[in-house]
């Protein structure tokens, strides 16, 4: 098997292509993996530092914008898995063009790409439960309506309905995943939960929008990167939709709260501060066609992957800065 990863560097990304070379189940099934990343704010060399002299590993820093580049690149490979795009909300709401551009267009182009090989070509593509918007009880499956309502969100769906496109249009061998919030090592540091472990770090107060009573499914982030890889190897589910959640539905006081718990500091430190535009309260997913279809089950211990996580952090400032 021969892997272009897109986004490779990134959390998501990066975790996967170290579970591609770090899980003997998996290793002797792989010849190659090159991975693509432009190295913005949410990639990282150092993500994988750990596997950069392995063989059959190959980095190229690039942007999935470049068609010249990406279309090279799709002609030695198998397998593409997109990871690549903008994913931070509060960045899309100061500003959507980027997450349009890279969402998108940078979607669209490695699918143009990819079409020309449908021979023997699989790819798939990483989405996000927040493409469905908010639901105040129960849970979505694969088959609800998509209803953004953030512009990063609005471009994932987008990239959803695209992919949808290719594989109805030309018969593209594609895949879709839908996750629930991933948290773990390695995540920049302007998602929650690391936001939270670090500011605790550094003495400072944990900022929470509105009263924090919107609520998350969290999955580990080694949980996702299993299920993608299940939907990566299914050989009979070209077009399917799978929604990876870890069951682990949570406020984000109530997350506030644990990690001051875990980290033996108080509660006092949690400050409210003015509500995110467009807020959405509350994401659920229903992963029953993942579990029935792929085997997909979450492994990790909800407290106890927070705990490690807050321990991967305190013990790894080199990497994420004391700022």
């Amino acid at each position: 098997m021969k892997l272009l990863v897109t986004g490779g560097a990134g959390f998501i990304g990066s975790a996967f292509v170290r579970k591609l070379f770090r899980d003997s189940a998996i290793s002797d099934q792989i010849e190659k993996v090159t991975v693509i990343d432009s190295l913005t704010y949410a990639g990282s060399i150092q993500n994988l530092s750990e596997i950069q002299n392995e063989i059959g590993f190959e980095f190229v820093r690039g942007d999935i914008r470049d068609q010249n580049l990406v279309e090279r690149l799709c002609k030695n490979h198998s397998h593409v898995v997109n990871f690549a795009a903008e994913s931070h909300v509060d960045r899309s709401i100061q500003s959507a063009s980027e997450f349009v551009s890279t969402n998108v267009e940078g979607l669209r182009n490695i699918l143009d790409c990819v079409k020309n090989r449908l021979d023997y070509v699989k790819f798939l593509q990483i989405s996000t439960d927040e493409v469905y918007g908010s639901i105040p009880s129960g849970n979505w499956d694969e088959d609800e309506p998509l209803l953004p309502n953030s512009p990063y969100a609005a471009t994932k769906a987008a990239g959803d309905l695209l992919v949808r496109s290719y594989f109805k249009t030309y018969g593209l061998n594609a895949v879709v995943t839908r996750s629930s919030n991933n948290f773990g090592p390695f995540q920049n540091r302007e998602k929650l939960i690391p936001t939270l472990i670090t500011n605790l770090i550094n003495g400072k107060p944990l900022p929470i929008y509105g009263d924090g009573s919107n609520v998350r499914d969290w999955i580990h982030v080694d949980d996702n990167v299993n299920g993608i890889w299940l939907a990566l190897t299914e050989e009979r589910n070209s077009g399917e939709i799978y929604n990876l959640g870890g069951g682990n539905e949570m406020s984000n006081i109530d997350i506030a709260r644990k990690i001051c718990e875990f980290m033996d500091i108080s509660k006092n430190v949690i400050e409210f501060v003015d509500d995110r535009l467009g807020h959405d309260f509350r994401y659920s997913v229903n992963c029953n066609k993942a579990e029935e279809s792929l085997g997909f089950i979450p492994e990790r211990n909800f407290d106890d992957s927070l705990k490690s996580t807050i321990a991967w952090y305190q013990n790894n400032q080199h990497w994420w800065g004391n700022g």
